[in-house]
């Protein structure tokens, strides 16, 4: 129902063209949003194959990142800067979610399970230096690929 009433109202209120402008920089301005607070969270971090053997409480911990930064951060990000103790406890309401992160913490130590955190810019450079790594490959990134196809060799 929301998904047709809102922007049948947007539509309705501003007009065809200014409600279609208005809901494209709304969705352009939540997509870099929850990019923003999902990236930090997962790029860079271990990727496991799909068939390997490994328990669910590793799998959950090893390929998420916490990030931390205090209520601030826990209130820009929704508290999805919990997303280790988030992949545990899907249906816990955020708010609890530092509740349990000492106990997540101290079982996954107790257990010589990584427990990986990072503060919100060294994760934005973690995420940065992924995208590098893997976009870039061994490539220049300062030889442009047209001209030097046709560079001699």
């Amino acid at each position: 129902f929301r998904f047709i009433s809102f922007p049948l109202l947007v539509l309705v209120v501003l007009g065809p063209g200014l409600g279609s402008a208005f809901m494209g920089v709304q969705l352009l301005v939540f997509g870099v949003y929850m990019g923003g607070s999902f990236a930090p969270n997962h790029k860079g971090m271990p990727l496991i194959p799909h068939d390997s053997k490994i328990d669910f409480l590793s799998r959950q911990v090893l390929t998420s990142r916490n990030i931390r930064g205090g209520k601030v951060v826990d209130w820009a990000m929704g508290g999805l800067n919990y997303q280790i103790e988030h992949h545990l406890f899907p249906r816990m309401p955020s708010a609890h979610l530092p509740l349990v992160q000492p106990m997540v913490r101290q079982h996954c130590e107790e257990r010589s399970i990584p427990y990986t955190e990072a503060g919100l810019i060294e994760s934005y450079a973690i995420v940065v230096k992924y995208l590098n790594r893997v976009g870039l490959g061994y490539a220049d990134p300062m030889e442009c690929p047209m001209v030097s196809e046709f560079r001699p060799r």
